[in-house]
């Protein structure tokens, strides 16, 4: 598999400071709202996808009148192969053949999406998560 394309197609809109030059995160991926640290570094490659992930704002109600969700259509992400690769991370309830994955400690999320179809693929936001 080549991720060369990912990698370049993304350099535009991707700190360049967060990516090595193979393509994984060099620094750590940390919570947003406690800091508690999701991935180690070197841990994730960064890729492109286009996912919608709901908005991380509390609702008083998940759907909205119109049966819309509120949220981000999001496309650079950590890509993690193993759930087992995360250092704090919980999954929602299946949401048809999704998970969303959250912030163990705090429960904020969702800071990045799983397909049940697809055991291999935890896909991190880089917009939902901070670096250090």
């Amino acid at each position: 598999m080549d991720d060369s394309n990912q990698t370049s197609s993304l350099e535009g809109s991707v700190d360049p400071s967060l990516v090595s030059e193979d393509g994984k995160n060099v620094k750590s991926v940390l919570c947003q709202r406690c800091s508690s640290k999701v991935l180690c570094p070197g841990m994730a490659v960064i890729s492109e996808k286009e996912l919608f992930l709901p908005s991380m704002r509390k609702k008083t109600s998940i759907g909205q009148s119109d049966g819309s969700l509120d949220g981000d259509t999001l496309t650079a992400h950590w890509l993690v192969d193993d759930m087992y690769t995360f250092e704090n991370v919980g999954f929602t309830k299946d949401v048809g053949k999704v998970k969303y994955l959250i912030c163990a400690d705090c429960e904020i999320g969702p800071i990045g999406w799983h397909c049940l179809d697809d055991k291999k693929s935890f896909y991190v936001a880089l917009d939902r998560v901070n670096h250090e």
